[in-house]
This record gives structure tokens, C-alpha cells and sequence, in this order.
């Protein structure tokens, strides 16, 4: 079934209203999209037993839905939940004059909602094709599939993409124009990037295994 495609401006819910620093926050859609495809590593936080459990793990997505996987022993993967994923860039140190104005450029999203279980195999299929090609383009296209054992042993969680809240810094520190700027400190942004290394191939592999052309050209790229 053809379902509406999600509206270009987030709803403002109760759990994604910015309540300080609403001038770093954004309400774009595109905004949302551009951070989770800068990324693949998210955190999802879900209670698990009455307590808070926060896990790792790499993500891919679709226009509507955040797609997740682990072993069918996990229990933070139970589905059918209340969860809240976040995934997070840091871009840069904010040095600020004073120790209280610093701060740090970074590019952050938060998903609500419940997530549930994928059962249906051609979904779960296309789920676990979306998060691998979403960390290694090309990779689902040259590794082999997983079979039907290992489908059965992996969970794959979908969360709405409906329902985000999405917070952005850039620039310098806010002290400039007062009163410690007098001080004559330095003061400004230290960058932070992440760029590919060059691929290391695994020693088991037959002498003159060459490397696959999707992975080679990611070395010396930037990351985020």
C-alpha cells in the first residue's frame, strides 16, 4: 500500500518543542534527513526491565522509516515500545574568552515514537539492504545475502521519521561583543572532521585479492 509521504516541516509535539536555545533548532524535514545521512552510528534509548538502557548501533532509512537490526536475543530490540534514537555530529570546539561561554558546533537529531518489529521478509530484506548500503554503498550489491538462517537469528526494528527534533550550531562564540573581549584571549572555532583511511585487507585473504572499487574510493574522503 502507497502510503502520503511525510510533511517537509516536523510537528511540534510536546517531546520535540525546543525549550532552550530555540534559535539552534530547525522544524525542515530536510535538516532531519541531511544529519541522519551524514551518519550511520545512532544510540537508541529504550527501557528495558523498568530501566534505561542506551545502545549503540548503525542505522538506514528509507523517506518514512529509521531501520535498525541486532540479534533476536537483544532485548533492547523487543520492538512494540516507546524509544527515542539520537544521532549526533560534533564539528568543531566553541573557545570561547570565559569557560562559561564555550561550547561545541554539532548537527543532532532526536526520533520518538514506538518502534516496531518487521516480520514481513521482503521489508526485512529491504531494511537490512537500506542499512547496509547506508554505511558501505555498494557493499550489498558484492557481499553475499544473508541466508535464512541468518535472517532468523537478526532482528530488525522500523521507527516513523515523523516525529523529530532536530538542533543545529555553527559559528563563533557568543562573547565577542561583551565585556571579555577586553581580555585579549584568542578565541574562536577548532574544527573537528573524520576522513576514511586507506582500507586494510584482512590477512586471511589470498595474495592479490584487489580491493572492491566502492571501498577504495572512500579512502582520504571526508566522513559526516
Amino acid at each position: 500500500m502507497t502510503q502520503e509521504p511525510l510533511p517537509a516541516r516536523l510537528p511540534l509535539t510536546d517531546r520535540t518543542r525546543h525549550r532552550r536555545l530555540r534559535e539552534q533548532g530547525s522544524l525542515e524535514r530536510a535538516d532531519l534527513e541531511a544529519i541522519l545521512d551524514a551518519g550511520f552510528v545512532c544510540h537508541l534509548g529504550v527501557l528495558v526491565d523498568g530501566r534505561p538502557l542506551v545502545v549503540p548501533t548503525v542505522y538506514g532509512r528509507d523517506e518514512r522509516w529509521l531501520y535498525l537490526h541486532g540479534s533476536v536475543a537483544s532485548r533492547s530490540l523487543a520492538g512494540e515500545t516507546p524509544v527515542c534514537v539520537t544521532v549526533t555530529h560534533v564539528d568543531g570546539l566553541v573557545l570561547a574568552r570565559s569557560v562559561f561561554e564555550h561550547g561545541v558546533n554539532y548537527r543532532s537529531a532526536m526520533i520518538h515514537g514506538t518502534a516496531r518489529k518487521v516480520t514481513d521478509p521482503e521489508e526485512k530484506l529491504e531494511g537490512l539492504r537500506r542499512l547496509t548500503e547506508h554505511s558501505a554503498p555498494g557493499q550489498w550489491s558484492y557481499a553475499r545475502r544473508p541466508s535464512r538462517k541468518e535472517l532468523a537469528a537478526t532482528t530488525l526494528l522500523a521507527l516513523c521519521l515523523e516525529e523529530a527534533s532536530v538542533k543545529i550550531r555553527t559559528g563563533a562564540p557568543d562573547d565577542g561583543d561583551g565585556p571579555d573581549a577586553a581580555l585579549g584571549l584568542w578565541a574562536g572555532v577548532l574544527p573537528l572532521t573524520t576522513v576514511w583511511g586507506t582500507p586494510e585487507p584482512d590477512p586471511a585473504l589470498p595474495a592479490g585479492t584487489a580491493v572492491p572499487d566502492h571501498i577504495a574510493r572512500r579512502a582520504g574522503t571526508r566522513h559526516g
